[in-house]
């Protein structure tokens, strides 16, 4: 492949769909390569927008509007970053050969649905998970809970940070999580997905590359184990690595394996994972960088973004780490438009630190609109001072 140059004729052109915080890394990485870059978002000024060479404003979940838009722009490749996109029209333009879905159009449509890749990950591959049932009435979540028990989880077919997700304890919760499932998916499906809980001791991001390798092939490659705490479904904190036993990460790996080679293509995955001593059940997998993946800007040599750019154009990776470090989110706090913040000289007066602002346009209490990164010597002090750094940081009314 050559290298042309970005807004000139023999320019690399991606589109990115869906510009947050994740996708914003990504332009950074494309365009030190000399890609030129279209970020596409439903709403003006998202991060990625602001980074970008050009910046569109449309529904994703439009098909038409969707095609004419890759249509109009002619990207040679198309890079998802959110589950709320008309799908079937990434399927329809990679059989045309307009341009090269990443991974993959089919892994997109898998993955973007709950259903689909928990059933290929249970039910085709054969992979342990936890128990689970679909529903599309509160009349079948309430006879699937009775099959599968409590404690359990509720959760929308299509979301993502903890969108519309409830942990049930008892029967009398059924209706009211039915409830905020249906309204709180990015698209109201009308399904949502009941898991049964799992007795584990951690969950693990294993972010897993398929990239280009020494062989001239594409071959899979592994970060470091990323642990991560979530509160209501959404992280809160990662770090990296996450220690576990020889045989569970070589476990993790295997299913790690399985999964994303099945779903083919180029780029990283963020594969969800649960542990207990040396046994790993599947939970969930991203085909693209994960939001634990950001504790990789202060630990790898590459960050997951870097990686994911040199994977979707072909080139070589290094999935290795240079440090010990966290992540802890910074959370807006208040809701409010253009919002400011105090107290980031603080942040980064903490040994070893850094602190990313997205620059969202808009705030809300839980929205994430920034993380601190800190390294250190071990876990527990890089997830120590993550959260001190990210405790000085704090959003005021602009």
């Amino acid at each position: 492949m050559k290298f042309g140059t970005p807004l000139s004729t023999n320019a690399i052109k991606v589109m990115l769909l869906g510009s947050g915080e994740l996708g914003k890394e990504v332009v950074i990485s494309l365009q030190r390569l000399g890609v030129e870059v279209i970020a596409v978002d439903r709403y003006a000024n998202a991060p990625a927008h602001q980074v970008a060479h050009r910046a569109l404003v449309i529904n994703m979940s439009d098909a038409e509007a969707l095609r004419a838009l890759i249509i109009a722009e002619k990207p040679h490749f198309i890079v998802p970053e959110i589950e709320a996109i008309a799908t079937q029209v990434l399927v329809e333009i990679e059989q045309e050969g307009i341009a090269e879905v990443i991974p993959t159009a089919r892994a997109v449509n898998l993955t973007m649905n709950r259903e689909g890749i928990r059933r290929l990950a249970a039910e085709e591959l054969g992979l342990a998970t936890s128990p689970y049932a679909f529903a599309e009435s509160l009349e079948q979540l309430q006879a699937a809970a009775q099959r599968i028990g409590f404690p359990c989880f509720i959760k929308p077919v299509m979301s993502s940070s903890g969108k519309g997700q409830s942990k049930l304890d008892g029967a009398e919760e059924l209706a009211a999580a039915w409830d905020y499932a249906i309204a709180s998916g990015r698209v109201n499906h009308g399904k949502v997905i009941l898991e049964g809980m799992i007795d584990f001791d951690f969950e693990i991001t294993l972010l897993t590359v398929r990239a280009v390798g020494a062989s001239g092939q594409v071959e899979t490659f592994f970060c470091d184990a990323i642990g991560h705490k979530q509160v209501a479904g959404d992280y809160v904190e990662s770090w990296q690595p996450q220690a576990m036993s020889a045989l569970a990460l070589q476990r993790a790996k295997d299913i790690a394996e399985k999964v994303t080679s099945n779903l083919g293509g180029r780029g990283i995955f963020g594969v969800e994972l649960f542990v207990k001593g040396d046994e790993v059940w599947f939970s969930e997998v991203s085909p693209r960088p994960h939001d634990t993946g950001l504790v990789t800007l202060a630990s790898q040599y590459q960050s997951e973004f870097e990686i994911h750019a040199r994977a979707i154009l072909g080139l070589p990776v290094d999935t290795s780490t240079h440090s010990i470090a966290a992540s802890a989110v910074i959370y807006g706090g208040l809701e409010a438009q253009g919002i400011a913040f105090e107290g980031v000289a603080d942040a980064l007066k903490v040994p070893n630190s850094d602190v990313r602002l997205f620059g969202k346009p808009e705030s809300f209490i839980k929205r994430r609109m920034g993380v601190a990164l800190c390294r250190a010597q071990d876990v527990d002090s890089a997830r120590a001072n993550a959260r001190t750094a990210a405790a000085q940081v704090r959003p005021v009314i602009g």
